[in-house]
């Protein structure tokens, strides 16, 4: 991985005066005086989750820039609550922190749904809070707010077979980008396994788009266990059956459906595991454990780097973050700054053909320089980096 340099420019913990959880803010930097990244609520996150996922976030939104785009990236930032969003005191929680951070959304930082929150939950909590929108702080960058803002709202409004665009279009991005990979190395589709640890919004989806492209999902991990079929799971029965943080009910399930302990899709015979749930879940004993040849980490950080050199070492190509589940971020600056309207086949399109050619120059360079794909996304975001701060005034 890149070695930070330098520390970021913003960083606060905030104290709940009514239960003593704690929640963090953490800006990166800044690109026109904005950043941009969402607000995670999960029990144990903490100030340095936090700080890493803020890193993260300035390196995807540098690694979509494009000189021809309305969008013009942002910085990076992060919010995290230390809370389970299953309990009773979530919403009120959320709602303190939300007033607590005021200033800086309405100012500088753009955000929405992330692990343990949705953005339905996010918008009431913002508007219980006092706030326009929880990405009001972009809105003096638009040509036409009010064109830009209902473009989005009917994007988020645009619904396919069940499933909200908003929620879909990152698990397009994270099987594009596994697509890719498999592209590259001759492996047909048909009959390539997939595991996922996480059938919430982005496992879910991404579950769904790689069903489509012809592979099998033979494993699904989520609070309960794992579901797991070598035939092949019905992903959209699953889907179907999911409660609001991704869970399914089991109920669902078909003979041949088998109920594992949750870290069963860790061993799972595929070819592609896709951590899609929760942060650091692939340390050194876990990857000793894993015989698939990809890992897409659909999921923020879920590989730790000491997991992830041992992977290197024997042959299993990380596919990161940074780039594998970046699509969701951009397609809510697509849609707002006018690249894409609110029409599903057209972001799917736009999604398809943008990850695509990121990975596959990440792929590339990773090859030429017979190193890993996260040391050559970061690469390529940091020579990035510099063009932003001199054309648009990047702040630290």
């Amino acid at each position: 991985m890149t070695a930070r340099t330098t520390a970021p420019l913003l960083s606060l913990t905030w104290t709940d005066h009514l239960t003593g959880r704690r929640g963090y803010l953490v800006v990166d930097r800044l690109v026109r005086g904005v950043c941009s990244g969402g607000l995670r609520m999960r029990e144990g996150c903490t100030l340095d989750e936090v700080t890493g996922l803020a890193r993260g976030m300035s390196l995807k939104e540098a690694l979509h820039y494009d000189p021809a785009a309305r969008y013009v990236p942002l910085g990076g930032a992060k919010g995290g609550i230390d809370c389970d969003p299953r309990d009773p005191e979530s919403y009120g929680l959320l709602v303190r922190y939300l007033r607590a951070v005021r200033p800086y959304v309405e100012s500088c930082w753009t955000t929405g749904e992330d692990l343990g929150l949705s953005q339905d939950v996010l918008d009431r909590a913002a508007a219980e809070a006092g706030l326009v929108s929880s990405i009001q702080a972009v809105y003096p960058l638009l040509d036409d707010e009010g064109a830009a803002r209902r473009r989005l709202a009917d994007a988020f409004a645009v619904q396919v077979d069940g499933i909200g665009l908003g929620e879909l279009v990152g698990g397009c991005g994270v099987a594009e980008s596994v697509l890719t990979a498999l592209d590259r190395a001759g492996v047909p589709h048909a009959g390539t396994r997939v595991a996922l640890q996480g059938l919430g919004t982005m496992g879910g989806a991404t579950a769904r788009f790689l069903t489509r492209a012809g592979l099998t999902v033979v494993a699904v991990a989520d609070v309960k266990g794992t579901i797991a079929n070598p035939a092949g799971l019905d992903v959209e029965a699953l889907l179907a059956a999911r409660d609001a943080h991704g869970t399914v009910g089991r109920d669902a399930l078909r003979p041949g459906d088998r109920e594992l302990p949750g870290d069963a899709w860790l061993s799972a015979e595929a070819e592609v595991l896709v951590p899609a749930a929760v942060s650091y879940a692939i340390g050194p004993d876990e990857q000793a454990r894993i015989t698939a040849r990809w890992i897409a980490e659909a999921a923020n950080m879920p590989v730790l780097p000491e997991a992830e050199a041992l992977l290197h070492a024997r042959g299993v190509s990380v596919l990161p973050d940074v780039v594998v589940n970046s699509g969701t971020n951009a397609w809510w600056w697509w849609t707002l700054f006018g690249d894409i309207g609110a029409d599903a086949d057209e972001a799917f399109a736009y999604t398809r053909r943008s990850m695509r050619a990121l990975m596959e120059r990440v792929l590339t360079r990773a090859q030429g320089d017979a190193t890993t794909p996260r040391r050559a996304a970061h690469a390529i975001a940091d020579q990035r980096l510099p063009l932003l701060a001199e054309r648009f005034g990047q702040h630290r």
